[in-house]
């Protein structure tokens, strides 16, 4: 797979991209998102898999750069930074990264969260004969315009929030979505004292699907839908 690192610090890229290489990676480095914005033009190589974006930059901020890469390309982007705060997180976030990594990091962790960014990425390519307005994810059928939900083609009743979170996580399914992105996005607020109602709603989702393995729990942080073998 390529891979796009965006970062200025040329030891850190150094480092990183060895550790890339020795798991099949093939590394292109930007040290600034001018030149990160340069290497998304197109050309006859192979398209990037995954992006990583640090977010301090010499020239361009990151949430910046990652907003104009949005607009580019709907290749993965996981922003790599050391601004821990929740706040930091939603935003970038909400500016359509798929995953967070905070400085210092495992370098086993990056590597398993780059494979799950473009698995996600893979199966969305391969949609099969469903609409686009329509998501599937084993025998959980998601129609967006209705707002209809099916389990092996009976249809489940939902609430407005239960709807709004399943779509959510079916999306991407394999992905971790972080709590504080999910309270974001389905409910509009911040995180903190909305963690409860989260649990609650996927409690019910389970209950209601009846399928309690879909919705995977991964502790300390958020969920994830199982794609089912």
């Amino acid at each position: 797979m390529r891979l796009l690192l965006v970062e200025d610090d040329n030891h850190v890229a150094a480092a990183l991209s060895a550790v890339l290489a020795r798991h099949g990676f093939k590394v292109v480095h930007a040290r600034n998102g001018e030149e990160a914005l340069r290497c998304l033009l197109p050309d006859d190589q192979e398209p990037f898999g995954v992006i990583l974006l640090d977010l301090g930059l010499p020239d361009l901020d990151g949430y910046e750069v990652c907003g104009k890469i949005r607009k580019r390309t709907d290749t993965p982007v996981i922003m790599v930074t050391a601004r821990a705060d929740v706040r930091s997180r939603i935003h970038g976030l909400n500016l359509g990264a798929d995953d967070y990594v905070v400085k210092p990091y495992d370098t086993g962790e990056l590597l398993a969260r780059i494979h799950a960014v473009s698995r996600r990425k893979s199966a969305g390519d391969d949609t099969g004969p469903l609409p686009a307005a329509a998501l599937r994810v084993g025998p959980v059928e998601i129609q967006l315009p209705t707002r209809r939900v099916s389990v092996e083609g009976g249809e489940i009743q939902l609430t407005r929030k239960e709807f709004d979170l399943l779509a959510l996580l079916a999306q991407r399914p394999g992905v971790v979505f972080r709590r504080e992105q999910i309270i974001s996005e389905v409910w509009q607020t911040s995180w903190e004292g909305t963690g409860r109602t989260l649990e609650v709603h996927v409690a019910s989702l389970r209950s209601k699907l009846q399928l309690p393995a879909l919705i995977e729990t991964v502790r300390g942080v958020g969920y994830r839908l199982v794609v089912p073998a």
